[in-house]
């Protein structure tokens, strides 16, 4: 058996960081988690005001859940569905008219399990344009969801997901290409 001492793993994160995100989470629990429904602009308000690049039209739901407003990007008319879950620690980009859909999860940090102490890794997602994100769905550190993409619904996304693909299953496999219809 390997003995480690494990009894000292700093954290990664200053002082300022750990006030901002306890200010945020009470104004989460406060202010935004407790908006009606469709207050969507109430809600781009809060973000914009911890520092979130946020585009125009977007919507987010008031039961998502942000890590760090201030590591948020989301391009214009986006969504952040219910109970969708953005750990950005790492960074989160949304593109336009991307959808993340209820009770997915966004990851963007793990932690590095080659060493005794396990330290904290950051590694940003990127959710290009025109992504569906399908319910209950998670994306690990680190993933680039390409344009026009589509992850299945309950899906593990632990590697890079081409563009105009649809891709599901855990872990995340290819299923075919997404070919759009003319209406």
């Amino acid at each position: 058996m390997v003995k480690v001492d494990v009894s000292y793993c700093p954290s990664p994160f200053s002082v300022s960081n750990k006030l901002a995100r306890l200010l945020w989470g009470a104004v989460w629990v406060v202010l935004f988690r407790p908006s009606p429904r469709p207050c969507h602009a109430w809600r781009r308000l809060l973000l914009r005001a911890f520092g979130a690049e946020i585009g125009r039209g977007v919507h987010l739901y008031p039961s998502c859940r942000i890590a760090m407003p201030w590591k948020l990007q989301m391009g214009d008319h986006s969504c952040l569905g219910d109970a969708a879950i953005c750990y950005n620690i790492g960074g989160v980009r949304i593109g336009a008219h991307s959808t993340v859909s209820q009770y997915s999860h966004l990851c963007s940090s793990s932690h590095d399990y080659e060493r005794p102490n396990m330290p904290q890794t950051f590694a940003p997602v990127e959710i290009a344009d025109q992504v569906w994100i399908a319910a209950d769905a998670f994306i690990g550190p680190g993933v680039t969801v390409g344009q026009g993409a589509v992850v299945g619904a309950r899906a593990s996304v632990f590697k890079d997901v081409e563009p105009w693909t649809v891709v599901g299953g855990n872990p995340a496999k290819f299923i075919k290409k997404r070919e759009l219809k003319r209406d």
